[in-house]
């Protein structure tokens, strides 16, 4: 049996029903601001780099022929290039070097200049490289005014063999560049597999030319590189590539 509805009954519902619907979309108020503050982890104070200077909390490789000490060619033996107050130069035919200390993900500051390209034979113009870890090398090569001297993933900026930089920001043979470079390190599962890939990001001479680029594996001349377990620190080397080219002003802050 149905039972009539009041007319008032009938309007008390539907009153109910607008003033709760009402309420539900009607926004929250806000937190204080304080709620959102975070406390927990003061920064450390660091002095920022300065022209010539490495900020306060860095470690520095490469000041002056002082610092020839943190180096050493990979057999152990004290380096052979040639040292002054405030530049390091290959010398051909001596073999890389590579520091004393191991180092993961980094920041890494690094001015180079290759020299006259009269020096240098074939397509070998300012040819080295910056070997994070090691193993994952950043190309240095004379590419001021690049053509054809060399494929595109080998130029310099390149992380070689693997990955085109965005732009060639090169200056002119036998004058300052620098790299100011972000490497974060490979990681490996338990099971000595890859986990995570390393990536670098790297302003050429203050220009932008890799933006966290995927690094594919070691540097391999030929063949495809892959990724094969290693430590977690290993040494910074630079590369001897029969060129004379300077470096200076060398330094890090571990990430």
């Amino acid at each position: 049996m149905l039972k009539t509805i009041g007319a008032q009954t009938i309007l008390s519902v539907i009153l109910f029903g607008t003033l709760s619907f009402a309420q539900s979309t009607t926004e929250q108020p806000l937190p204080p601001a304080s709620a959102t503050e975070d406390w927990s982890v003061k920064p450390p104070v660091v002095t920022p780099a300065t022209y010539g200077l490495p900020p306060s909390d860095a470690i520095v490789l490469y000041r002056d022929k002082n610092d020839l000490v943190k180096w050493q060619h990979p057999n152990g033996e004290a380096v052979k290039w040639s040292a002054t107050d405030n530049e390091l130069t290959i010398v051909p035919k001596t073999t890389d070097i590579e520091t004393k200390e191991k180092f993961g993900s980094i920041q890494l500051h690094i001015e180079w200049k290759t020299p006259n390209p009269k020096e240098d034979k074939s397509n070998n113009r300012g040819n080295s490289g910056v070997f994070l870890m090691g193993l994952y090398e950043l190309q240095i090569y004379e590419s001021y005014n690049y053509e054809t001297r060399i494929y595109y993933n080998g130029q310099a900026g390149s992380i070689y063999k693997q990955q085109i930089p965005l732009v060639n920001a090169s200056s002119k043979p036998q004058t300052w560049q620098a790299f100011d470079i972000v490497f974060d390190a490979p990681v490996f599962n338990p099971d000595k597999t890859l986990k995570t890939p390393a990536y670098l990001t790297v302003f050429h001479n203050n220009v932008l030319i890799l933006n966290h680029a995927e690094i594919k594996g070691p540097m391999v001349y030929q063949g495809y590189p892959k990724y094969e377990f290693h430590a977690d620190k290993l040494p910074l080397r630079l590369q001897e590539h029969n060129s004379r080219v300077g470096f200076r002003n060398i330094w890090l802050r571990e990430l």
